[in-house]
C-alpha cells in the first residue's frame, strides 16, 4: 500500500521525489516491456498514490520520454569513444561499415533504449502536453546533432547535413527493426512449425547493422555524385 503522501517542501525534496519515480520506472523497464509499464504499478512501487505521482509527471508517457532522453544521451556519450576506436586504422571504404557495426553493437546491449525508441512515435509522444513534447524534442535534437557531429568527424565524406539525415533515419530504423525482432508467442510457434518462414524471423543486431550499412552506403554514393567535379 502507498504510504501517506507528504508534500515535498523544498526543491531538493521535489527533485529527489522525481528522481525516485524515474529510477523506479527505469527498474521496471528491466523487468518488462514498455507496453506493460503502468502508472498504477509505478505508483505502487514508488510508494505513492497515483494522483501524487501525477504531481511530478503529467502521465506515464512523460516519465518514459524523460527516460528515453536520458538513455539517448548516455548512448551518445558512449559512442563518442566507441566510434573512434571502431574506425581506427580503417580505410575510407571500410569506415562506413564499421560505424554501422559500432552503432548496432551499442544498441544490441541496450534493449530498454531500443524498446523506448520503438514506442516513441506511436505511443510515448501521445498523452503529453505541448510543453512536455517540446522539452523531449529539444533533448532529442541535441542528442541527434551531437551524434551526427561524431559520425561526420569519422566519415567526413558524408558531411554534417547527411550525417544528421542518417541519424534521424537510423532512429526510425532502430524502432522498426526492434519491433520486428520481438515476435509474439504465436509467431515464434509459427516459425518453429514451418521452417520456410524463418526468413521473416528478424535477428536484431545483424539486421540493424546491415540496414545501417545500406543507408550509409546510399548517402555516401549520393554525396559523391552531387559533389562538384
Amino acid at each position: 500500500m502507498p504510504t501517506k503522501f507528504q508534500r515535498a517542501r523544498s526543491e531538493e525534496q521535489r527533485a529527489a521525489r522525481r528522481r525516485a519515480i524515474l529510477d523506479t520506472a527505469a527498474a521496471m523497464l528491466t523487468e518488462m516491456p514498455v507496453a506493460q509499464v503502468t502508472l498504477n504499478e509505478l505508483a505502487r512501487r514508488v510508494c505513492l498514490a497515483k494522483s501524487n505521482v501525477l504531481r511530478y509527471f503529467e502521465s506515464r508517457e512523460a516519465v518514459l520520454l524523460e527516460l528515453l532522453a536520458a538513455a539517448s544521451r548516455e548512448l551518445v556519450d558512449h559512442l563518442d569513444g566507441a566510434l573512434a576506436r571502431a574506425v581506427e586504422g580503417a580505410g575510407a571504404a571500410e569506415r562506413a561499415d564499421r560505424v554501422a557495426d559500432c552503432l548496432a553493437q551499442a544498441l544490441a546491449v541496450r534493449p530498454v533504449l531500443c524498446d523506448l525508441i520503438s514506442a516513441q512515435a506511436a505511443v510515448l509522444e501521445h498523452n503529453v502536453s505541448p510543453q512536455v513534447a517540446v522539452a523531449y524534442k529539444r533533448a532529442a535534437l541535441e542528442s541527434a546533432t551531437t551524434l551526427a557531429g561524431q559520425i561526420a568527424s569519422h566519415l567526413p565524406e558524408l558531411g554534417e547535413e547527411d550525417a544528421f539525415r542518417f541519424v534521424v533515419s537510423a532512429t526510425m530504423v532502430i524502432g522498426a527493426v526492434w519491433a520486428n525482432a520481438q515476435p509474439s508467442a504465436a509467431l515464434r510457434a509459427a516459425y518453429e512449425a514451418d521452417p520456410s518462414l524463418a526468413a521473416l524471423c528478424v535477428d536484431f543486431a545483424p539486421t540493424l547493422r546491415e540496414t545501417l550499412e545500406v543507408l550509409l552506403s546510399g548517402l555516401l554514393a549520393r554525396a559523391r555524385t552531387s559533389r562538384p567535379a
